[in-house]
């Protein structure tokens, strides 16, 4: 990654709101969504000046689509690189960036049998890029993994690359001394719908709905990126 795009990164990333939304059905199955709303005012503070090439764009697909649509891209890939774009083929995306009407944000969704079918949505844009630009593949150096026996849920940050987690975490510490004299919107929060109610919550930020079948937790993003370990959660049902 050169320094322009990490640069660009580093503001992305602090001056966004991130909403993972996840429905859980009786049988295991379920939804899960990946919302990032770039935050408007933030970009003004931080310099709109690095994103005056922008164009207008919004489209929808699922990521089935560019391994249709780019094949020749595709085969070109090793087949451990083929076989990871393939466990993202039934993501759908959603980016819409419109400059003049200052509205930025993408939506990654997933439909889902059993929870460990689910790939690691945070990199399928990122994925999808590659696959359509003919880049190498870059991957996030973190996996979710999601569990569910019928009572317990479970919620667990997996640390794949501890090398590049280092190296991201430096630059968001330096980042922050610098962005410390705005006010930013940084915000991650999670939103997680059960089929029974909820008997107990591992994290006590945890906000419980009136039928206790719905919670909300907002962290600090740059906090999670820091120590991606403070999201991890317990949920125990009835």
């Amino acid at each position: 990654m050169n320094k322009l795009a990490i640069f660009l990164f580093l503001i992305l990333l602090s001056s966004c709101q991130i909403t993972e939304t996840l429905h859980l059905n009786p049988d295991g199955s379920g939804n899960i969504e990946i919302y990032s709303l770039r935050d408007e005012n933030s970009v003004e503070q931080l310099g709109r000046a690095n994103f005056r090439s922008e164009k207008f764009r919004d489209t929808t697909f699922a990521f089935q689509d560019y391994i249709t649509k780019y094949h020749e891209t595709f085969v070109k890939y090793s087949k451990a690189d083929q076989a990871l774009f393939q466990q993202h083929a039934n993501v759908k995306m959603h980016i819409k960036a419109d400059p003049v009407q200052m509205e930025n944000y993408n939506i990654v969704s997933f439909d889902f049998k059993k929870l460990d079918e689910i790939p690691n949505v945070y990199e399928s844009l990122g994925l999808s890029n590659s696959l359509k630009e003919n880049y190498p593949i870059s991957s996030r150096f973190f996996k979710i993994r999601y569990t569910f026996d019928g009572t317990v849920f479970k919620r667990n940050v997996v640390i794949l690359d501890q090398e590049k987690f280092d190296q991201e975490k430096k630059e968001i510490e330096e980042r922050k001394k610098v962005y410390s004299k705005y006010k930013l919107t940084q915000s991650y929060t999670l939103k997680y719908f059960f089929p029974k109610k909820i008997k107990s919550v591992s994290n006590e930020k945890a906000i419980l709905s009136a039928d206790k079948k719905y919670l909300t937790i907002e962290f600090q993003l740059s906090d999670c990126v820091q120590n991606p370990e403070i999201s991890n959660l317990e949920v125990v049902l009835e």
